[in-house]
Parts: structure tokens; sequence; C-alpha cells
């Protein structure tokens, strides 16, 4: 298992006016004189490690759009797997103790000059690989076979023959429906190598020597019908690794090092109300109880009831330690007059660590910040531990984040998928409609008001926002949907209603269908329900005379516009 996160952010340049956060030094220092302890002096990482604790499979990423699915599917199998930069340090791959490896697709061409290689650790490290498409034709080229441009292109579904009894195979038929995406192909077998499988454009369509095995087809797509078995007879046949990665076995060592590493600390969580942050309180407060201290930011961009249904839900139910503030009109003012989706959530940010600091001056010495930040966020960011990926949006408690944040992060569930923390959330005893809270964005409604943020068009949505979710409530297909919400655009378009002619806003209708967010299918809406929603809203929401429906699945489309 992945440690718990806990990391400093580095201090950056001080400004020329005095800060807050100078202030909660200066707090933390006269907290820590007052104790007789010395006051912090530095960047100080507390991160334990588990490694060991299972069997853990490193998945380098060469660029693929799938690259996200192979670790997916190796979860749902019961491994343990991270995702990591097929350029990362050594030092950083061998924290994980990888007991095999996955070598994902990419875009390049190996002969390519400057085209990503495999890292030289690989081979020497005596361990079960498995390459997908780009992954195969590196064990080629690394280990001296061929590879070249093919005649035709094949790109979608196909059919490969099995060519040998490999265990990579087994259980399996000799003819097998596969999705291929390559534009190059092997034409010369390396050393000791066999052909495994083959389809009328790829002669080689998987190889083999050992426990090193690479396919040309794509195994963790939902096209290539049995590729679920493929990886689990790689996991298991192959490379004979445990599945003992589960919830239940998660809590139990996440607790541990929480604990190892808050020891007698406080710590500070932010609460949103959304499964994510809901399940990180829930963890750090096993671990540590009345230590934590749970504060509730309402940035006035939140959904219509929420911020009452918080309090109630966590403070009278739960039996936490609640402080809520309302900062609506401060998250409003540094939002006045921005359009940019990025620039919203970089102040979107800035100001909530802000409110965190002012609260925490009210609160008392915190040396830790509990986050719910979980495992796509830092995919999709740039983040540390992936230098060199590609930045799809900038996530609030990620990449939003000032330099001079003065706590530790604490981040128990940076390494999980959504679903996988639905079900620690179930197994920590939460109630199933927390649990089950479809997915909102750290920045709220600002980034589903298309354009500039007002507290009118803040209001407009809200409005259409409650419709939308009520009548999926009232069609019990709630639990049948991932994630469905209203978007206001920065149109306007010309109507009828009654006699008169009407210029006013639209609302989009966003819904769909997926298992942890990273891909998503739009949710074909019964159209009767699809009407209801629609006559409400241009009916009851004032300055809305239009609806429309999306229907762009992710990718090409993110699910959140912006």
């Amino acid at each position: 298992m992945r440690d718990v996160s806990v990391v400093d952010v580095a201090r950056g340049e001080e400004d020329e006016e005095p800060r807050v956060d100078d202030l909660l030094l200066q707090a933390e220092e006269e907290v820590a004189e007052q104790a007789g302890v010395p006051a912090p002096t530095g960047p100080q990482i507390a991160a334990p490690r588990l490694a060991g604790e299972h069997d853990t499979v490193a998945i380098l990423d060469f660029g693929s759009q799938y690259t996200q699915l192979i670790a997916r599917r190796v979860r749902e199998l019961g491994v343990y797997c991270e995702l990591l930069p097929h350029d990362a340090p050594v030092s950083e791959v061998e924290k994980l103790r990888p007991s095999a490896y996955i070598l994902s697709g990419g875009p390049a061409s190996v002969y390519a000059e400057g085209a990503p290689q495999l890292p030289h650790y690989v081979i020497t490290a005596n361990r079960p690989i498995l390459g997908i498409c780009y992954g195969m034709q590196l064990l080629t080229h690394a280990h001296g076979g061929r590879v070249e441009p093919s005649d035709h292109h094949e790109y979608g579904p196909a059919r490969i023959r099995r060519t040998s009894d490999n265990p990579l195979f087994a259980g399996l038929e000799g003819e097998l429906a596969v999705w291929m995406s390559h534009a190059d192909r092997v034409t010369e077998l390396p050393a000791g190598f066999e052909v495994l499988a083959s389809s009328s454009n790829a002669p080689v369509a998987a190889i083999g020597r050992g426990t090193t095995i690479g396919v040309q087809f794509h195994p963790e797509v939902m096209h290539t019908p049995q590729g679920k078995e493929m990886l689990s007879n790689f996991l298991f046949n192959v490379a004979g690794l445990r599945a003992t990665w589960s919830a239940s076995s998660f809590i139990e060592g996440a607790i541990e090092q929480i604990r190892a590493a808050v020891g007698e600390g406080r710590v500070l969580c932010g609460l949103s109300g959304g499964v994510d942050s809901s399940v990180a309180a829930a963890l750090v407060h096993r671990a540590i109880g009345d230590r934590l201290v749970c504060l509730f930011v309402n940035n006035g961009l939140l959904r219509q009831g929420e911020a009452e249904e918080v309090v109630e839900t966590f403070g009278r139910n739960m039996h936490m330690n609640l402080h809520a503030v309302d900062a609506s009109d401060r998250f409003l003012s540094a939002l006045e007059g921005v359009s940019d989706p990025e620039e919203k959530r970089k102040r979107i940010g800035n100001t909530f660590i802000r409110v965190f600091e002012r609260e925490a001056l009210e609160l008392g010495h915190f040396e830790f910040l509990a986050q719910g930040t979980v495992y796509p966020d830092v995919i999709e960011s740039a983040t540390p531990e992936r230098p060199s990926a590609a930045r799809i949006k900038t996530h609030h408690n990620v990449g939003g984040l000032p330099a001079d944040l003065r706590f530790k992060l604490v981040e128990p569930l940076r390494y999980l998928f959504k679903d996988e923390v639905r079900r620690v959330g179930l197994e920590l005893g939460l109630p199933e409609e927390i649990v089950w809270r479809h997915p909102f964005p750290g920045p709220g409604l600002a980034v589903r008001v298309l354009g500039p943020i007002t507290h009118e068009r803040l209001e407009t949505l809200r409005l259409a926002d409650a419709i939308v979710r009520h009548e999926v409530h009232q069609g019990g297909l709630w639990r049948d949907i991932w994630q469905v919400f209203a978007v206001l655009l920065p149109v306007q378009s010309v109507g009828v209603m009654g006699d008169n002619r009407t210029y006013a806003d639209v609302v989009a209708v966003r819904a769909v269908t997926s298992v942890d967010g990273m891909t998503a299918d739009w949710a074909k809406l019964p159209y009767d329900m699809l009407g209801r929603i629609s006559n409400r809203i241009v009916n009851e929401v004032p300055r809305v005379n239009r609806v429309v429906y999306d229907i762009t699945s992710k990718p090409p489309a993110t699910i959140e516009w912006e």
C-alpha cells in the first residue's frame, strides 16, 4: 500500500505587506514557546511507508490516453498499483518496491529521435513485465528486435489468433476480439522471444519470453471483451502476485500511517460535505479522534441548501468537531470580473487556504491540513510525483495551493479512485446519502457558471441545478448516474413567452455514467424526464428561456465544462 501522503509545501517569496500566514507563524511560535517545544523551523516531511504489505505493480506511463484504465483494471483485480511517468527517478520507483511492471502505450515511435525509451532498471530488475502497444515495441527495441512503420494502420476492433499456450491466454478461446491502436509493428523478434498471437495486419500481435510479455492490442479497454481476464492471467498466472488490495486493508494501514505521521499533533480538515472530504474526515477522525477539527467554509459557490445540510449531518449527527464559517463575500470579491476558468481555480484555491489560515488563528495551533484529494485529481494535474504529465486542469487542492502554505498536507485518499473511496466510506460506516453523493468540483458552481461570477447568476444556476437533481432523484436514476448537474452558459438566446419576445439565459444539462470519472459516457436520460426538467426550468427559473442537453462523452470532453 502507498503511504498516506503528508507533504510540506515549500515557502515562497515574502510579500511586502504583512500576510495572514505570517500571523499564523507568529501564533505557532507563541504556542510552541508556551508548550516548551521548538517552533517549526523549515520544511518537514513526515511520510512513513508500509512497503511490502501488498504486492505492487508500477505502471510506467508513456503517454497513452488509456493509461489510467490500466490502473483501474489492476486495482479491480485486487492488486495495488500506481502510475509513474516513464522518466520518473529510479529512487521514486524503488519506493514502491514493485513486484511487476506494466508499460503503457504511447503516441511515439520507438525508432524516432527523442522517443521515450525503456528505463534500464526495468530490464535489470528481473521482474515480470507486461508491455502494452508502445510498451511491447519498447521491449522489442530494447532487446534487439526491430520495429518499423506498418503499411496499414490498425485502429479499432480486430481479431487475434493464439499461436502459443502462454499463461497470458489461460482459459481463453483460440481467437479473440481485441482493440488495436497502432501505426508501427514488430517485424523482427528479439532473441529468445516467441510469437504468442497474430492478427491479419499484425503478424506479431503478442510476444513472450518467460515472465516478459508484450501485446500490441489494449487489454485495458472495454472494447477488448476478455481484456480483464488477460490482465488477471498476467498478474496471477505469469507474475504470481497476491490479490490483497481492498478497502478494508487500506483502512487498517491508512489509520496506522496517519497516527504515525501526525503523532500528538492536531489536524485541520477542509470539509465540503462531498464524498471525498467526508471519507477523508471520517478516516482521520477514526485515527486521532477529537484532535481532528473539521472546518467547513461556505464559499458562496455551493448548491441549494448544501451549507445547512453539511452542518446538520457532520456537526449534529456524526458528532465531529465542526467549525463552520461563512466566507461567501470574500470568495465572490476575489472572483469579481474573472472569466478564465484557470484563474477562477487559482483564486478560489488561494482564498480557501487564506480562510483556513485565518480560522486556524482562532482555533489554535495546527501543524497539519487534511484534504480529500483523490487519484484522478493527481493524475489530471501537474504534481511532484508526475512532473512530465500534461495538465488537463488545475484542481483547487492540488495545483491551486499557494507556495507559502504553512501546513503539512495529510491526504489519505490521494492514491484512491472514486469507486474505491466510496467502498472505504461504506466500510467506515458513513451514511449512504453521503457516500453516494455525486461528485462536486472543488471550485463549486464557479466552474459551472461560465463567464463572470455574480450573485444573480449563481442564484439562477442554483435554482436550475436543484430542479435537475430533484427530477433525477424522483425518476429513480440517481444511483445509475455518475454525475448530473446544470451549467449556466455565457450566452443568451431569443425566445417567446406568452405574447412577449424574450432574450434570456441558456442552461445546459449534463448527465454522465462512469465508474471512476476517468472516462464517461453521456447518460441516456428518458425523454419525458428531460422534458420535465426543461419545462420546470423555463417556468420556475427567472431569466432562462432555453435548455439544452450535453451529449458528449469523456474523452473528448471533460465531465465539467470548465
